[in-house]
């Protein structure tokens, strides 16, 4: 991995960090009655030191193609963090996906309860819509009303709460000896480009938009986020196919204990990885108009592809 990569995502996680930590205070904002302490410490317990921060990274350096490098950008992608960290939130729920280790430590549910967690995702989400529709994100309320619309369309009905919904009926498909019964390709791969490719798209699209990309430019990126998430979701399934808890930060063989269908379990593990390879290189290919300018991105797509956790 070159160092500037790191170095560059490492910066993103921290700005996220540090305005998170800012937006999270116990102030109330003009229209908030009170900050309920229980309430601000779940959010701030889901959303405060941990994780990689890629979506905010993607949206950063997608924006800072076209010179936009202020905080204006660092609140669009704080806000599309608070959205992921809402549906890790919910997805963690005993209703959902039952889980209780998130990034090395207990889930939020487990370390308050479920009311508060869910609670806190609704607050998240909420709070993501709030920081897009303030000014002090753009001042072109255009601006501001096309970001919040590519959040809305890539994280509800048709995008990752839709994938979820996806997903959970995708569970415990069994044969009567016991098999699952996969679903197909196609099925799988439009499940996994709702469920987790949506938001990934729209980090880069969000960054384009605030970056006052042209169409042709937009028309680029938006084939780089797109191959970028189906990328992410294999690497996703190798790890949870092969890797240990202790190094991914949460449970893993679930997805063969649910019987859901994986281009893992579809394919296996070799063709996925040659499949994982290519679209790392397609991904690097969308970016050609962009030239060097876009190494970064580049790197981004080799990150995923080859990360432990």
């Amino acid at each position: 991995m070159h160092p500037d990569f790191r170095l560059r995502l490492d910066r993103t996680a921290q700005a996220t960090e540090d305005l998170l930590d800012r937006l999270l205070s116990p102030e109330p904002l003009a229209g908030e009655i009170a900050r309920p302490p229980r309430l601000l410490d779940a959010m701030r317990y889901a959303m405060l030191g941990g994780g990689k921060r890629l979506r905010p990274h993607l949206t950063v350096e997608t924006a800072r193609l076209f010179g936009r490098e202020d905080e204006g950008v660092m609140r669009a992608a704080v806000a599309l963090e608070c959205v992921h960290g809402y549906s890790l939130v919910h997805d963690d729920l005993p209703a959902m996906d039952d889980d209780d280790l998130r990034r090395g430590k207990p889930t939020l549910h487990k370390a308050y309860d479920d009311a508060t967690a869910i609670l806190a995702g609704d607050a998240l989400v909420t709070f993501a819509f709030d920081i897009l529709a303030d000014a002090a994100t753009d001042p072109d309320p255009a601006t501001r009303i096309a970001l919040t619309l590519t959040l809305a369309r890539s994280s509800g009905l048709g995008g990752m709460a839709g994938g979820q919904m996806l997903d959970l009926e995708a569970e415990g498909r069994f044969a009567a000896d016991g098999r699952p019964l996969a679903g197909d390709e196609a099925e799988t791969l439009r499940l996994q480009a709702m469920k987790t490719g949506a938001l990934l798209a729209a980090s880069v699209e969000m960054g384009a938009i605030i970056g006052r990309a042209d169409t042709e430019q937009r028309r680029a990126l938006a084939r780089y986020g797109q191959v970028l998430g189906q990328a992410f979701q294999i690497a996703d399934d190798l790890l949870d196919a092969e890797g240990d808890a202790a190094t991914v930060g949460k449970a893993t063989g679930k997805d063969a204990a649910k019987g859901k269908s994986t281009l893992v379990s579809l394919m296996g593990i070799e063709a996925a990885r040659t499949r994982l390879a290519g679209l790392v290189e397609e991904a690097a290919a969308a970016l050609s108009p962009f030239g060097a300018g876009a190494d970064t991105l580049r790197e981004t797509a080799r990150f995923v592809a080859e990360r432990s956790s």
